[in-house]
């Protein structure tokens, strides 16, 4: 703190989080039993190891080989835990050789074994003492405390003392080290465009601010705009507006309140870099192929679920038991998120976002094609005089093609809803070192119209390159229509989510617009005119809050008839219905003081919020396209700032881009926080952000209470709040390439 009224800011200003008065704890009560194994083991169990005394501590011999965590383990089960208690979970554990990882958990001990905290820690063979803090979500006295130990291929030796689960003990807050109360895009902003930044500051009156060059001298000048407490993050803040300032420079910093804000630049040309990382990102996501360190340097691996051990493949793989009595090849594709998994209705919306992005640069009147020609992402298939981001998306969409019930087969040309292990799996793994049975599950409207719009979409975009390829795509989008009028009402099942995320959904209306519009695109045929107009999606209001995603897809069809040529009857309201829901993003960004165009209900920010943010600037930007007014261009430029540093966290969303960037998303094979033999996640990842849920228990022992943007951690284990997927990074790219063409 740097004057005397900055040390006067309350935690809230400054970091944001809510502080509200802890309730009286209890005494402190130890849960453990013999945790100090001074004389005897009892009343610990094992599971697939070998354990005993060794100096005052349990130590126990893994054997290598197991597939999972919990296949070798060492435990306390009949604890008794109080909802709404705080606990310190405490422990010293040792492994030999080093580098071995152990799983310690607080849950349930007994079906459906619930976990409720969760660390892993990698182990040192001289040991380490751990402590941590979590608030317990439930009343049992069925509690556990484990250390699961499996998963290896080598034996190892682990052991461990002092284990402590000390019930009473008020919990450490988390405070997040946001730096500098000047918030900015750390990137860039576009000399020709809108610039704003956000002070954090306790001052109710206009502050002076200076715009200074890496040298310090002073560039520009004004006085801050007052605008309250911002209730997305619970700070008191003021608003900067440095637009006229329009030279390009690099270094720059904004001053004010006595706070220097990180660097950033005034340049496009990072845009460009940024549009070819965000799509540089699937080719390191992809199954069944050998990443190539050539390509990707520090990130080579071997090919993944090629039916080579330990694997068992992808080339032979069966239903779930009772639902199909056939195996398909569904090798390829890109693996979701940081699992193993592929599942149909969110490679949908990724390939039609990716597919969208290169159908812009053919039609959009700042767009720039050759932006996205052959050999500009460094893949396999550069060289081919095919656009390398149709190669890139070919390789999912040849995937979603295998995903469709062969002819003679029940439900034939219906899409299987997903496949991926019959158990979750650990962190980390390679998808080369998945052991896992992989499982086809059964089909889904959803999924099958998802099936229907990209193939749609793929024939007319892939007919110039492929002429094949795009006939036997249609073939597969009409085969799938014609089985979704058929079986209209086939939802997938919301609590199969063991091994993979369930993806439910119980609406297809939406998804039946989309592929109607795809199909009416690619044929210009009357059945999917009717059908368009017919539907009460047609004329619904669907830019709502939260925009469109994977289980919301009117936008895909929606925006594809406003902006594709055709003659659609009555396509005049639906550009119309676009710029109107332009119009209230635009809104929604003015009257957000950290100028974002996303206000969810109640302040409650949802799973993947960044992505959120994006594809709302994705209606701004094309109502720009569509209308050539310069509101909605400055609109979606600006709605890029959040995710690039301007945000209550001070933290670029994006790996490698802005001096402080998200470095750990929630992975099996970019988990370098777990094991440095790995990478972080490559430069253009979009890491989920704020998710007001918390769903899981590392963000639940730091987060709880946590206020809107407040709600995220950068780190490996909170998957509700720093996932990357295919979905969100379809986004980044699609409006990283936006704004790469105003520049």
């Amino acid at each position: 703190m740097k004057r005397r009224r900055t040390a006067l800011l309350s935690l809230t200003a400054l970091l944001g989080t809510a502080l509200t008065a802890l309730p009286a704890e209890a005494d402190e009560v130890e849960q453990v039993r013999n945790g100090t194994f001074d004389t005897t083991t009892d009343p610990w169990w094992t599971s697939s190891v070998t354990a005993g005394l060794s100096e005052g501590r349990l130590c126990a011999d893994v054997p290598g080989g197991t597939a999972n965590p919990w296949d070798a383990a060492v435990g306390q089960n009949d604890l008794t835990l109080v909802k709404g208690e705080s606990y310190r979970f405490s422990f010293t554990a040792s492994g030999a050789p080093a580098g071995n990882a152990v799983r310690a958990i607080v849950g349930l001990s007994e079906a459906p074994y619930d976990t409720w905290f969760e660390v892993k820690p990698q182990l040192s063979v001289s040991g380490d003492a751990y402590a941590y803090t979590f608030t317990s979500p439930v009343d049992t006295t069925q509690g556990q405390v484990a250390f699961q130990l499996g998963g290896g291929a080598q034996d190892w030796r682990f052991c461990m003392d002092d284990v402590s689960l000390l019930g009473g003990v008020p919990p450490e807050p988390y405070e997040p080290d946001t730096g500098p109360r000047v918030r900015v895009n750390q990137v860039a902003y576009l000399p020709a465009g809108p610039k704003n930044a956000t002070l954090v500051t306790d001052a109710t009156e206009a502050l002076p601010w200076q715009l200074r060059n890496a040298g310090g001298a002073v560039l520009a000048q004004g006085r801050t705009v007052p605008r309250g407490v911002d209730v997305s993050s619970g700070q008191n803040v003021h608003s900067i507006d440095f637009g006229s300032y329009r030279a390009r420079g690099k270094g720059l910093t904004l001053v004010a309140d006595g706070e220097t804000s990180r660097p950033f630049d005034i340049d496009a040309r990072v845009y460009e870099r940024l549009r070819l990382d965000a799509l540089k990102f699937y080719y390191t996501q992809r199954s069944g192929i050998e990443i190539r360190d050539d390509l990707r340097p520090g990130y080579g691996r071997p090919a993944g679920h090629v039916d080579v051990a330990p694997n068992q493949g992808d080339a032979n793989v069966p239903c779930q038991p009772g639902v199909c009595d056939y195996t398909l090849d569904v090798t390829g594709g890109w693996y979701d998120a940081g699992d193993h998994g592929k599942y149909v209705v969110n490679g949908g919306i990724s390939v039609w976002e990716l597919l969208s992005t290169y159908e812009r640069a053919l039609h959009a009147r700042t767009a720039h094609p050759g932006t996205l020609r052959d050999g500009t992402l460094a893949i396999p298939e550069s060289g081919n005089k095919v656009p390398d981001i149709l190669d890139e998306v070919r390789w999912e969409l040849e995937f979603l093609l295998k995903m469709q019930v062969p002819d003679g087969r029940p439900l034939a040309g219906m899409a299987h809803h997903k496949m991926h292990d019959e158990q979750w799996t650990g962190l980390p793994l390679l998808p080369s070192d998945d052991p896992q049975k992989r499982e086809l599950h059964p089909p889904s409207t959803q999924a099958t119209l998802n099936l229907a719009a990209t193939a749609a979409q793929a024939a007319r975009l892939y007919r110039p390159y492929d002429r094949a390829f795009a006939a036997r795509a249609l073939k597969a989008a009409r085969k799938a229509w014609t089985a979704a009028l058929a079986h209209p009402a086939m939802y997938a099942d919301p609590n199969d989510g063991i091994g993979g995320g369930a993806y439910p959904d119980s609406d297809a209306t939406d998804e039946f617009y989309w592929a109607a519009a795809e199909l009416y695109l690619t044929t210009g045929e009357r059945q999917f005119e009717r059908h368009i107009l017919a539907s009460p999606v047609h004329t619904a209001d669907i830019f709502g809050p939260l925009g469109f995603d994977w289980a919301r897809t009117a936008a895909a069809g929606r925006l594809d008839l406003a902006t594709v040529p055709n003659r659609l009857p009555g396509r005049d309201k639906v550009r119309r219905s676009v710029i109107k829901g332009a119009d209230r993003y635009l809104a929604t960004l003015k009257a957000q003081p950290y100028g974002m165009p996303y206000a969810p209900d109640g302040n409650l920010y949802d799973w993947g919020s960044t992505h959120q943010v994006l594809n709302n600037a994705v209606i701004i930007a094309t109502a720009y396209d569509l209308t050539g007014a310069a509101k909605y261009r400055d609109g979606a430029l600006q709605s890029m700032d959040y995710v690039l540093g301007r945000n209550a966290l001070n933290l670029s969303y994006v790996t490698g881009y802005g001096e402080v960037s998200a470095q750990n998303q929630h992975s099996r094979w970019y988990a370098r926080q777990l094991d440095p033999g790995l990478p972080n996640p490559p430069r253009g990842t979009l890491a989920g952000g704020p998710n007001s849920s918390i769903q899981d228990p590392y963000a639940q022992s730091k987060l709880t209470g946590c206020v809107g943007q407040f709600c995220y951690i950068d780190d490996i284990q909170s998957w509700s709040t720093n996932e990357l997927t295919i979905n969100w990074n379809a986004a980044l790219a699609r409006m990283a390439s936006f704004v790469a063409d105003q520049g």
